[in-house]
């Protein structure tokens, strides 16, 4: 995982939309400082998590599709990033050769077992909104 570049960027773009009837991707980017084609692939990723919608046409753009409070951090992250693991030995699809069974198992890789899902339970913990109300106070 790692919280990279594009996660930030895709709670950004989250944060624009908030409160906006629909923005087209040029608001989104000048109010957020991301460049449109970056923007493009965030909300495209956005869309298929049905986090955001999308309209065609003139009066086209960008709308969120939940309301804040029904956004967490791990939804906006599972959306640009599914394989949200802290280190690649976590995911599944990519064993670790050096994990093995019983008293092989590396105790480190249990460790970093135990940080991720902590990590998840707390990026779901709370809504966006309880969060951007905590920064205002």
């Amino acid at each position: 995982m790692l919280i990279t570049r594009e996660c930030d960027y895709a709670v950004r773009v989250i944060r624009a939309l908030n409160g906006e009837p629909r923005l087209s991707v040029n608001e989104i980017c000048e109010r957020e400082d991301i460049t449109a084609p970056f923007a493009y692939k965030i909300l495209k990723k956005l869309q298929k998590a049905e986090l955001v919608a999308g309209f065609r046409g003139v009066h086209g753009g960008y709308a969120l599709n939940k309301q804040l409070s029904e956004i967490s951090l791990l939804d906006i992250y599972l959306a640009i990033d599914p394989d949200l693991f802290i280190i690649e030995c976590l995911n599944p699809l990519k064993p670790c050769s050096r994990n093995g069974i019983g008293d092989e198992a590396c105790r480190v890789h249990n460790y970093l077992g135990e940080v991720q899902k902590t990590l998840r339970e707390m990026l779901a913990q709370r809504s966006l909104a309880e969060i951007m109300a905590q920064c205002s106070e």
